[in-house]
């Protein structure tokens, strides 16, 4: 063609030209070699391996993954039954054996359940599921509608469920962890003297406010809660433990000392002589 032709005429060229077909004549028959003295025994023997490996896997899967004929529940179960926990894990089956089962996936249904707080699945050989179930342990009623357990945490809303002999906690959205974790520490202190809180309110501005079971408020206010709780419990809860009947509420927003409120709404404020002056704050 006329490319040749030119290259004839460009010696430059045409020596070029030559060197790539000298290349490629060279390069072919390397490669035809290495192909044909690949060790295809070798391979087809690690490939029929590979495939009587995996058809070995699956007979052997198809033997043990049995299907799950019974679930056994145990655990202290006062709210939920042993057949709830069965219907929740048989619901998440979808036709899976004992070893294709989402063990992940039960759990999750399980802690659907109302007063579920803890959960445990296992397998057990050769059809079977073991369930072990923790409840929750109910600490107060929040906001009326609620139950929140020691961590703070709402875990019921139906009132039905809701016992009412549970103390009454509120506060505003957002703070039952607080509000749990200072009944609980106030509630100990209270029970040494023979007595326990059924209230505790915390008002938006941040003010706390007890009720003990014999009917008397205690009003801590916002500031300094923890110092003016235990001038409660080292001196006010003494005199409420002397005088039950008689009186209201103790009012410890006092700079020093304490008011007290009596039942037949006289007021009184009660100290050392020289805190007797101190002033309310919030």
């Amino acid at each position: 063609g006329t490319g040749l032709a030119r290259a004839r005429n460009q010696p430059g060229a045409h020596a070029m030209l030559m060197r790539r077909r000298n290349k490629r004549k060279r390069t072919e028959p390397a490669a035809l070699l290495r192909w044909q003295t690949l060790p295809w025994r070798a391979l087809l023997q690690a490939a029929a391996g590979v495939a009587a490996a995996a058809l070995a896997g699956w007979a052997v899967l198809a033997v043990v993954d049995q299907p799950i004929e019974h679930v056994e529940v145990d655990g202290t179960l006062q709210h939920i039954t042993a057949l709830d926990v069965e219907k929740a894990v048989r619901a998440r089956l979808h036709g899976a054996g004992l070893i294709t089962v989402n063990l992940d996936e039960v759990r999750r249904s399980l802690h659907s359940l109302p007063w579920v707080d803890e959960t445990s699945v296992q397998r057990v050989w050769p059809r079977g599921l073991s369930v072990h179930i923790t409840e929750q342990l109910a600490v107060a009623r929040w906001n009326q509608a609620d139950v929140v357990n020691a961590r703070g945490e709402s875990f019921v809303s139906e009132s039905r469920f809701v016992p009412p002999e549970l103390p009454q906690l509120s506060g505003p959205p957002g703070s039952q962890a607080e509000v749990v974790a200072r009944y609980l520490a106030a509630n100990g202190r209270i029970a040494e003297a023979g007595m326990r809180l059924v209230a505790v309110r915390l008002d938006a501005r941040g003010a706390w406010e007890l009720l003990l079971d014999n009917g008397v408020g205690v009003r801590l206010g916002s500031r300094q809660v923890d110092e003016r709780f235990e001038r409660f419990a080292d001196v006010a809860l003494r005199l409420i433990v002397q005088r039950p009947m008689d009186i209201a509420y103790v009012d410890m927003r006092y700079t020093n000392g304490f008011a007290v409120g009596w039942r037949n709404g006289a007021s009184r404020l009660a100290g050392t002589p020289e805190n007797k002056a101190g002033r309310t704050s919030g």
